[in-house]
């Protein structure tokens, strides 16, 4: 089922509330892993603008289409988090209200994984390893639902196949 059910919420939860070593590593996954990508992201753009010229604008444009797409229609869909459905307190105290589905730091991650793929095989491929990992981090750490997550990914990988390979 694509939309963790209460039962299975609170469990998470506790399971990662009871186990402080467990927390401490999906903390430093949900907190500092987006940072390596989105800190790598401008690397890559100053690779491509001196090396890549010709496609500097598709590593840098196709992004920030995808990122604007995701934030336009999370508003529009504006769906709770499981925290607020469920009227559990979140795993990291996030406060964060509706505007659930599609995941944005999902989305960006693949986007921007895309991106390395384009230009680079193997740094594409590590980079969608780590997208990844952010994306298991949004939902263990109970900010998104299963559906948003995949909802995030979706339109990144194909947005990337799209305008990235075939356009």
């Amino acid at each position: 089922m694509f939309l963790i059910n209460r039962k299975n919420y609170e469990k998470t939860m506790r399971f990662f509330g009871e186990n402080k070593k467990l927390k401490l590593i999906l903390k430093i996954l949900y907190t500092y892993l987006p940072l390596v990508l989105f800190i790598a992201y401008p690397t890559l753009i100053i690779y491509v603008f001196f090396a890549v010229k010709s496609q500097i604008f598709k590593v840098v444009l196709i992004p920030f289409g995808v990122f604007l797409f995701v934030t336009v229609l999370r508003k529009v869909i504006n769906e709770p988090r499981p925290y607020e459905r469920y009227n559990i307190p979140s795993l990291f105290n996030k406060k964060t209200h509706g505007q659930s589905m599609p995941s944005r730091h999902t989305a960006s991650a693949f986007i921007i994984a895309m991106s390395f793929l384009y230009i680079d095989f193997n740094l594409g491929v590590t980079a969608l390893f780590i997208a990844f990992l952010i994306a298991l981090s949004r939902i263990f750490a109970g900010a998104h639902f299963i559906r948003d997550v995949l909802a995030g990914i979706a339109i990144s990988i194909i947005s990337g196949i799209i305008f990235f390979f075939l356009i």
